[in-house]
């Protein structure tokens, strides 16, 4: 079995979009654990309703944060983590020793970096009069939003959308997306990060 940790920072929707995916049969893993920042995430919620353990990060400190996540994390025998709406940044002790992918709702390199998440980048892209976004699922690296792209999907902006209405259409995408990138993690093994 393949076995994924997932970090969510908010609602969760990615996460259950994985669990969804798990449960119909279109990806063959398991999600071991459901890490956290925030203790009030709905994340830790959907965590629990089907019966995955969770774990709440206690260290604001950058490098107390990362030996914490790093002997947590020693527990489980992981194949890959997927930060999935997770906003903090990672640190070197779990880069050295995990694959790591994030998911981010714009075509990277635009609207990525610092700050830039959820309603911020659709605000900016439908600000810039894009007339496409998308998402982009990429390796984890210690700078926000810089690691490998291994995948793209992009969504059409229509005159009438709004940040709101963009956000629904870059969501949708994403977790098609992320199901196939996983599958291809499962099927192959992939590990590199060049």
């Amino acid at each position: 079995m393949y076995h994924l940790v997932v970090f969510a920072s908010g609602n969760g929707s990615t996460l259950q979009a994985i669990i969804d995916s798990i449960h119909n049969h279109e990806l063959e893993a398991q999600i071991d654990l459901v890490v956290s920042d925030n203790a009030n995430a709905y994340a830790l919620e959907r965590a629990k309703a089907n019966n995955i353990e969770t774990y709440i990060i206690q260290n604001k400190n950058f490098t107390q944060r990362d030996l914490e996540l790093s002997h947590v994390l020693s527990n489980y025998s992981i194949d890959l983590i997927v930060l999935a709406g997770y906003l903090k940044m990672i640190g070197p002790n779990l880069l050295e020793k995990y694959t790591i992918i994030n998911t981010h709702p714009s075509l990277l390199p635009k609207y990525g970096g610092k700050g830039m998440h959820g309603m911020h980048v659709h605000e900016a892209v439908i600000e810039a009069q894009e007339k496409y976004s998308g998402a982009t699922i990429h390796f984890v690296n210690q700078e926000y939003d810089k690691g490998n792209i291994i995948s793209q999907t992009q969504v059409e902006i229509l005159p009438t959308d709004t940040a709101e209405t963009l956000s629904q259409k870059v969501q949708a995408a994403e977790k098609i997306q992320l199901i196939q990138v996983l599958n291809r993690f499962v099927e192959t093994k992939l590990k590199n990060r060049d």
